[in-house]
């Protein structure tokens, strides 16, 4: 059973200064829930209650947003405010939370090995807040996930097709279909070019990964940018059929940058805010 869910959430985020030169830009909020909200709800959807954060200096505040803030409960008590607390209660109350530092950024790969102590021998899910998936009257895409573990026990990606534009910023797959949206991974490339590019699905902020992954994370090299890559750990899982991508059933803004946080506040408000 998926009980865990792993959230590196160290990073600079560069792309939004200079916001968050003192705010982790997993606390920029979209309409009024931070991102990093969307994604623990996302994970204890799924059953993934316990939540392991991987943070880094000036980071604090996303501990605190996950903690209970006596003053300002005591304020808003029993005015027309207090409401507006509740799905951040239901989220304390649900999950349990966990934390460790992560004191160099050396890759996504480095931050997984980094949330080892928090995580054990056991599989578990893997979200990146600046991917907010939402989809809306059916399963968050994790938990679609958790069923598709149920089925093939291994490490499972989402992905999703993109333009050729838009390829050389993630990592891409190719495979053999097995059905309609599944694909058994052979092939996994860090960012490359169109021309290098083996296909338009590329990998999206949410994972399934078997325990091993930390094994391989520890023999893994740097790969590009000099950074110890989760995609060339997957790609020897995937060397002995250990990977499944999907192609996730909802919609997916990449947050990370400013025109897809601008979409995805727009769409959050006209779907579910808007008056």
């Amino acid at each position: 059973m998926l009980r865990k869910c792993l959230f590196p959430v160290a990073g600079y985020g560069t792309r939004f200064l200079p916001a968050t030169k003192s705010m982790p830009k997993e606390m920029l909020p979209v309409v009024n829930k931070p991102l990093v909200q969307y994604g623990v709800e996302e994970a204890i959807e799924a059953g993934m209650t316990n939540c392991a954060l991987v943070t880094g200096r000036g980071k604090r505040a996303i501990a605190d947003h996950f903690d209970i803030s006596y003053e300002l409960e005591h304020q808003i008590a029993g005015s027309s405010k207090e409401p507006l607390l509740e799905s951040i209660r239901d989220v304390i109350d649900q999950g349990i939370f966990t934390m460790v530092r992560q004191r160099e950024m050396l890759g996504l790969g480095h931050a997984v090995l980094t949330g080892e102590p928090l995580i054990g021998p056991e599989p578990f899910g893997m979200v990146l807040s600046d991917d907010l998936c939402l989809n809306t009257g059916g399963p968050s895409v994790l938990a679609q996930m958790a069923r598709l573990f149920d089925e093939f026990g291994c490490s499972i990606v989402a992905v999703q097709e993109v333009p050729d534009e838009e390829i050389h910023n993630y990592g891409v797959i190719a495979g053999k279909q097995l059905r309609e949206g599944i694909t058994r991974v052979e092939r996994m490339v860090e960012k490359p070019s169109a021309a290098e590019a083996p296909s338009n699905l590329a990998i999206i902020g949410r994972y399934i990964l078997t325990p091993d992954i930390f094994d391989v994370i520890r023999g893994t090299a740097p790969g590009a940018s000099g950074e110890i890559q989760i995609t060339d750990a997957l790609q020897q899982q995937a060397n002995t059929g250990g990977v499944i991508a999907y192609q996730f059933k909802g919609r997916r803004f990449d947050c990370g940058s400013v025109p897809g946080f601008v979409e995805a506040t727009n769409h959050v408000y006209e779907t579910i805010y808007r008056p």
